[in-house]
Order: structure tokens, then C-alpha cells, then sequence
């Protein structure tokens, strides 16, 4: 859940850093159930033995796997508007996948907000960026420009 803060207090936010979150283990099954749901079984995911063959040594997550985590891992520090009636993943500006994360492997994330614009219509957009760490590399595994939606519902 996130902590809900004033409007006039997030619009103020920005430069403001958050986390990480806990860490998280990206697991074998994990990746499996990924490569089910989005019918990408690319070797490098699904196949260890094959996958142990490559510079990766090993199977690794898809990159939309982690990139996917975002919005779970932010619940711990997220913050949004009083009043939110609903919010929503509006886009991404920028992406880069940095690091492979091998199966097995623990990330979590680090998270800034960049901008907050407020729009017409009780509307809030947030831009963030988001650095998701991967234990025991200095490099991250992403690192993406991220924007979020709020609508506020007018008092009264």
C-alpha cells in the first residue's frame, strides 16, 4: 500500500529518493511461469542445460520479467495522492536492461521521483525513476524513466 500524502506535499517530491524495497528471489519457477504466461520460452530462460552453455552460464530472467516487478516491489515505499480513486501505469519513457539476472538471484528497488505535473481533471502525473539492484553486482539489472497516473476525486 502506499503512504498517502497531501496533494500539495507530492507535488513538492521531486528529487525525492525511496527504498529499496526488500529483496526479492527470482527463482527458476519463477522464470517458468513468466515464459508461460507471455509464450517467450527463449533456451536462455527455460533450458539450464542449454542456458550453461551461454556467457550467462546459467538461465536468466526474462528482462520483462523484472522490468514487470516494478510497480510490486515500490509498494513498500510508494507514496500517492490523498483522494486517489484510481491510478494507473501510464507509459515508460526509458528502459535499459543493464545486468542478466541468473535464476536464483535477488533484486530489489531503489526508486526517485523525478517530476510531478498536476493535469486537468484531478489528474497527477508522476515520473520516476526506478533502479532495480541485483545483490552482490554494482551494475543494476534496469534501470527505467517510469510515469504513473493518479486520478484524485474532487472534495465536496
Amino acid at each position: 500500500m502506499p503512504r498517502w500524502v497531501p496533494k500539495e506535499s507530492l507535488l513538492a517530491m521531486a528529487g525525492r529518493e525511496f527504498g529499496p524495497s526488500s529483496w526479492l528471489e527470482i527463482d527458476q519457477d519463477r522464470i517458468d511461469r513468466f515464459a508461460d504466461a507471455t509464450l517467450d520460452r527463449q533456451f536462455i530462460h527455460v533450458d539450464p542445460d542449454k542456458a550453461a552453455r551461454t556467457p550467462f552460464g546459467g538461465t536468466i530472467a526474462h528482462g520483462f520479467l523484472s522490468l514487470s516487478l516494478l510497480p510490486f516491489l515500490s509498494e513498500e515505499h510508494a507514496v500517492a495522492p490523498e483522494g486517489t480513486a484510481m491510478a494507473i501505469n501510464y507509459g515508460l519513457n526509458k528502459v535499459r536492461f543493464l545486468q542478466p539476472v541468473r535464476a536464483g538471484s535477488r533484486v530489489r528497488l531503489h526508486s526517485k521521483i523525478i517530476a510531478v505535473d498536476e493535469k486537468t481533471g484531478g489528474r497527477i502525473l508522476v515520473r520516476g525513476e526506478a533502479t532495480l539492484e541485483l545483490e552482490g553486482h554494482a551494475k543494476p539489472a534496469l534501470v527505467a524513466e517510469t510515469l504513473s497516473m493518479y486520478f484524485v476525486e474532487k472534495k465536496g
